[in-house]
């Protein structure tokens, strides 16, 4: 399996802690580079909203789990079935930015509509957030795959990953600051966070570069001379490219002339897309929503009311800590240990947060993991899904795991809703904790590497 690749490229050399961050800096692609300013300032805006939202809907408007559930299935559900149709659109009209330029400006034109104070409008202003982000994530991170050699790929998405939380870190840190000094504090944090999402567009359009990348870095057309070469070092190259590209070949293969459907669910004909496909569906049904986690956190650890906005701050940031030596990682130990151990991550958050232990410690040792968990697994997915789909189709396999993935939450977060309001929250909690468990083992064996690829 592929999420089992390890890559230690010839020439590199070790270094202290900070020179391999600024080391990886200096040799990112630009577009990684561009794409996590982009990420970093729309997730200011987004978290903003995501962290005050359970606090107006359970604490403000009084919504029960089993609704709060739903309208967090609901979420889920619509950027999953986005996700897939931006993809395949990005593939099809073969410029990735146009697409996700079209998914970062729905998600804030959309912003005002939170102003609006029904519970209706709040509906509808989050669907068509997850709407924009559905159409974005798949040629985002197809363009960032597309940016990176393939022995970097863990590299390239662990640093875009750890700009990204950049922005989910600074989100609650406004919101809470607005709900502390503005009058009319939510209406406050919903106008500000419209006004950074803005910006995020604004920085897409102008820095990051448009079209479908064909290759990484320094990529130049086939056959193309280089100047200071000599033929037969030219010619050797021709005949690499043109060797790697015939392995790339899969069933796809004429991707190049035709880009459809039936192409890109072809690609579920693969074994090893299909086991990474179906590994990710196991686990997203037993993956617990964001918010009900903090909710189960505040709850059983006794943490305040007014802190529970600043619960996801600790989330990101351990994953922003983690993030790109968590794909460095990947990249040379493989991507299948690195993805099992975060989900052993949190099986071990939710086996604490049942144990509720009287310590004061337990905040942070929950969200320490549920950091790492997504510090492990949040970029070596996709990394690994780069791997395996050919470049013409790369954003649509990314969206069909993606989409497999995103749906399994929405399906978790309706039955968690219904356990926990039908049994409370400590039984709900243990059924999903015995499914994480088994579903783990199920996978670990599923992506064991093929003798051919040890």
């Amino acid at each position: 399996m592929y999420l089992a690749d390890r890559t230690n490229p010839t020439g590199t050399t070790r270094s202290p802690s900070g020179g391999r961050v600024r080391g990886t800096l200096r040799a990112a692609s630009p577009t990684v580079l561009a794409l996590g300013t982009v990420s970093l300032i729309t997730d200011v805006s987004t978290e903003m909203v995501t962290a005050v939202l359970p606090l107006y809907l359970v604490f403000g408007l009084g919504l029960g789990p089993l609704g709060f559930g739903m309208l967090d299935g609901v979420q889920n559900g619509v950027s999953a079935l986005v996700q897939l149709a931006g993809g395949h659109l990005a593939d099809r009209v073969r410029d990735h930015k146009l697409v996700a330029g079209i998914g970062y400006g729905l998600s804030a034109l959309v912003k005002p509509l939170l102003l609006v104070p029904h519970l209706g409008a709040l509906g509808v202003s989050l669907a068509l957030d997850r709407t924009g982000k559905g159409l974005r994530t798949a040629p985002r991170d197809a363009l960032i795959s597309l940016s990176a050699p393939p022995e970097r790929q863990g590299r390239a998405f662990g640093l875009h990953r750890a700009m990204d939380t950049t922005g989910a870190l600074l989100g609650p840190l406004v919101a809470f600051l607005i709900l502390g000094m503005a009058a009319g504090g939510y209406d406050a944090v919903f106008t500000v966070s419209g006004c950074v999402a803005a910006l995020g567009v604004l920085v897409l359009l102008l820095f990051v570069p448009g079209g479908q990348r064909r290759a990484a870095r320094g990529a130049r057309p086939t056959g193309a001379p280089v100047r200071g070469r000599t033929d037969r070092a030219d010619r050797a190259d021709r005949a690499d490219r043109a060797d790697r590209a015939d392995r790339a070949k899969g069933p796809a293969a004429d991707a190049e002339a035709q880009v459809d459907l039936r192409a890109a669910f072809g690609l579920l004909r693969t074994g090893r897309l299909r086991t990474l496909a179906g590994c990710a569906v196991l686990l997203g049904l037993t993956t617990v929503s964001d918010a009900f986690l903090y909710i189960l956190l505040q709850r059983r650890a006794g943490v305040g009311e007014q802190l529970l906005p600043l619960l996801p701050l600790g989330t990101a940031a351990v994953f922003l800590l983690l993030a790109l030596p968590a794909g460095r990682l990947a990249d040379r130990i493989g991507r299948r240990t690195v993805f099992l151990a975060g989900h052993a991550g949190l099986l071990l958050a939710y086996a604490l947060l049942l144990w509720s232990p009287d310590t004061p410690a337990l905040p942070y040792l929950v969200l320490t993991l549920h950091g790492t968990f997504y510090a492990a697994t949040d970029g070596v997915l996709p990394a690994a899904v780069a791997a395996v789909v050919p470049a013409p189709l790369r954003a649509s396999g990314i969206a069909l795991v993606g989409t497999g993935q995103a749906l399994a939450r929405f399906c978790c977060s309706l039955a968690f809703g219904a356990a926990w309001a039908t049994w409370g929250d400590g039984p709900a909690l243990a059924v999903a904790a015995a499914g994480l468990a088994c579903c783990a083992a199920v996978a670990g064996v599923a992506l064991r590497p093929s003798e051919g690829r040890r």
